[in-house]
């Protein structure tokens, strides 16, 4: 009977861990959370590096896990304001505790939602931010079109991930994304499913000796909207 539990409870086990990292809950899942935020400190400030952030930005940041990037993005846009999105409650909760002092300032604020319908006027953002996050999104090229529409004209949306297929460590992260019902995009398919979501100026990067992948577009502007002076 216990050779038969084993392999039952080690299945359950990673299934439990396979569903927290998709959407964190509980305790043990905000103590998940917390060890994102210090996992992905290297990765997001790398990404971040490569990311223009005018001080009066207006900036969401999609899937905002333990938000920490929300904290970073806070101190780029200094004089903006930022906003924290993300499914899970517990993600929310955590967030709002590492973010404590900002949100007291009045600068930073966080919202239980969805990518898929994103409860925003239209252009309400210069930059739209998604750390480890996009390729859990249920439909890529239709969530970036909403983002899109949330983008002020000429406003950015960047896409930073430890993954991408075709990276030093592919044979390892394609055996474990699928289990994760995670989408595996080349760099080609970052650029296509970019441009698909209507995103013009598209570009990736990579870090050199890591899987890492910045994947960026800019909204375009419309021509019909700039008044002559």
């Amino acid at each position: 009977m216990l050779k038969i539990l084993q392999p039952i409870l080690a299945i359950l086990l990673a299934a439990w861990v396979f569903r927290q990292v998709r959407k964190p809950t509980g305790w043990l899942g905000k103590r998940m959370l917390r060890a994102m935020n210090l996992s992905h400190a290297a990765m997001t400030e790398w990404g971040l590096q490569n990311l223009a952030v005018p001080a009066e930005a207006a900036i969401l940041d999609i899937g905002c896990g333990g938000g920490a990037t929300v904290r970073r993005l806070a101190a780029l846009a200094s004089g903006g304001k930022v906003v924290g999105l993300d499914y899970s409650a517990a993600s929310i909760a955590v967030s709002r505790n590492t973010n404590a002092r900002e949100i007291e300032a009045g600068r930073v604020q966080f919202l239980l939602g969805s990518v898929t319908h994103l409860p925003f006027s239209d252009g309400a953002f210069d930059v739209v931010t998604a750390v480890e996050t996009h390729y859990y999104w249920p439909d890529l090229p239709v969530n970036l079109r909403e983002i899109l529409r949330v983008l002020k004209p000429g406003g950015t949306l960047t896409l930073i991930a430890e993954t991408y297929r075709g990276g030093p460590f592919r044979l390892l992260y394609g055996m474990v994304m699928p289990l994760l019902g995670a989408a595996f995009l080349s760099d080609a398919e970052h650029q296509d499913v970019l441009r698909q979501g209507g995103f013009i100026e598209v570009a990736t990067r990579h870090r050199s000796g890591r899987n890492w992948i910045l994947a960026t577009g800019r909204k375009a502007i419309d021509p019909w909207s700039i008044v002559p002076r």
